[in-house]
């Protein structure tokens, strides 16, 4: 949904590259209006502001114009995947017999893409060396269905797939999480880093807490206040960032954090991201 690839840590194939893609999100997924979306928009009906050229007419408006949902959307590779690889360069404009098979196939394409993703970036870490071998095989396996025609796309139990990576990221976040000062962990823990379920950080105020090694895996953060906060090494995994204000935060070494996450929060120019990760426009 937006005209520039996302940073990551992952290879150049699992970060969106919007010039290769035939601006599939914007046709593919639905959308209801809301503080995200200006208006509602259905699935397979492309949006009023993807041009012919496949580009978005508004792409340096979306936010003003009410469509800062398309700002935080990211494929993870799998728009330009579909568009160059699986169906080999085949506009759904110039070959609508295929356009709904290649919409439905963009839900299931990216998440396999974001597992990928996931443990790419947990391959490239020295904590997790030990487990590289099996990230490594299990990667071969979902690069493998990754690369399957369309019909055989659509018919793989993607849940079981994602279950089995889950198992081995789990694993993988303890033993970077290891690493934080018993101190550190112990401090967080005793204030407000201790994950729980459900909105327990919907409007939290953890402005200044020490949240090193945290695991905020699937929390609902919306508009939490982490100003000043200490996330070293936490797991960001699933967690819902919108107007999360990062404001000097410093979130270095964040685990399974994407630009995604991050253009969804609030922050300045003191946050401190992972290498990998860029300041938002917004936040400047």
């Amino acid at each position: 949904m937006s005209n520039q690839p996302f940073a990551s840590t992952a290879s150049p194939h699992l970060s969106a590259d919007c010039e290769q893609c035939f601006g599939l999100c914007c046709v593919a997924l639905p959308y209801g209006k809301s503080s995200d979306f200006a208006f509602d928009k259905a699935s397979g009906t492309p949006c009023p502001n993807l041009r012919t050229d496949n580009r978005c007419g508004i792409h340096t408006q979306l936010r003003q114009k009410g469509f800062k949902g398309c700002t935080v959307y990211d494929c993870f590779g799998a728009g330009q995947k579909l568009s160059q690889v699986t169906y080999a360069g085949k506009d759904w404009r110039d070959h609508p017999e295929s356009a709904n098979e290649m919409f439905d196939c963009l839900p299931a394409l990216r998440q396999l893409h974001e597992l990928l993703s996931y443990m790419k970036e947990m391959m490239m870490r020295p904590e997790t060396s030990s487990l590289h071998s099996a990230f490594g095989e299990l990667y071969e396996e979902v690069e493998r269905l990754s690369n399957l025609e369309p019909a055989a796309l659509l018919r793989l139990d993607i849940a079981n797939y994602r279950s089995s990576v889950n198992q081995l990221l789990v694993q993988a976040s303890e033993m970077v999480r290891a690493n934080v000062p018993p101190t550190a962990q112990g401090q967080g823990q005793s204030k407000k880093s201790k994950k729980r379920t459900g909105s327990d950080f919907f409007g939290a105020n953890l402005k200044g807490t020490d949240l090193r090694g945290a695991s905020f895996r699937g929390a609902l953060m919306i508009a939490a206040d982490l100003r000043n906060a200490d996330t070293r090494n936490a797991d960001w995994i699933g967690a819902d960032l919108r107007d999360t204000d990062l404001g000097d935060a410093d979130l270095r070494g964040g685990i399974f954090l994407t630009q995604s996450q991050i253009n969804a929060a609030k922050g300045n120019v003191n946050t401190k991201l992972p290498d990998h990760l860029n300041i938002p426009s917004h936040w400047v």
